[in-house]
């Protein structure tokens, strides 16, 4: 078997990452471990997969091994950052919500007290692919339900004496709505989960 790389007038391809040659390695080492391959032969080979800087200079290294050769990640890019100043919301004592069929904006911030706050997106109308909440509340609680296939990253809500709940995924899904909150609660709680359905109603 040859571990030569492609020929010169061969298009490059797609420039791999050092995780993907991690991986390319540890697929070496799991064959080792398998008795596909000699100690000898995995040097040789781990010599190629470092050095290489395309993905077809992953090809002969993995060809005569199972799995794709070509199987290297490529990150899809981070959801854009909505552009434009934040609709606000406000509440002191009371409560405040906005559920069934509205226009979600690109941004929200949300003031509040002690009131309590919920913000249904389940059957609202959204057509940002990234829409961000800043919170700023007091001691009042929140409630972010999100639809079905939506993702929410809180990791830069901070909080006081209260608590942060999320039961809904952080990472973005292509064609998906994703969702970043953030901000501060000094002694309330935010939680951000999807809808559930108890004796006929939505809750």
């Amino acid at each position: 078997m040859s571990l030569q790389p492609s020929s010169p007038g061969e298009p490059p391809g797609i420039r791999i990452s050092d995780a993907d040659r991690e991986r390319a390695a540890q697929r070496l080492h799991t064959a080792l471990t398998e008795g596909r391959i000699t100690v000898a032969e995995l040097e040789e080979r781990l010599a190629v997969v470092y050095a290489a800087r395309y993905g077809s200079e992953l090809v002969p290294p993995l060809a005569d091994l199972p799995g794709d050769p070509l199987d290297v990640t490529v990150p899809a890019p981070p959801p854009s950052t909505p552009a434009g100043p934040p609709v606000v919301l406000r509440t002191g004592m009371g409560s405040l919500r906005r559920s069934g069929s509205w226009q979600v904006p690109a941004r929200l911030r949300v003031q509040s007290g002690m009131g309590s706050v919920v913000l249904d997106f389940c059957e609202a109308e959204i057509r940002h692919p990234v829409v961000e909440i800043e919170f700023e509340l007091g001691a009042g609680s929140a409630r972010v339900l999100l639809p079905d296939n939506a993702t929410a990253d809180v990791d830069g809500l901070v909080s006081g004496m209260g608590s942060v709940k999320s039961k809904v995924p952080a990472t973005p899904r292509p064609g998906a709505t994703h969702f970043r909150i953030y901000g501060r609660t000094t002694m309330g709680s935010v939680t951000v989960r999807r809808r559930y359905r108890l004796a006929g109603h939505w809750f």
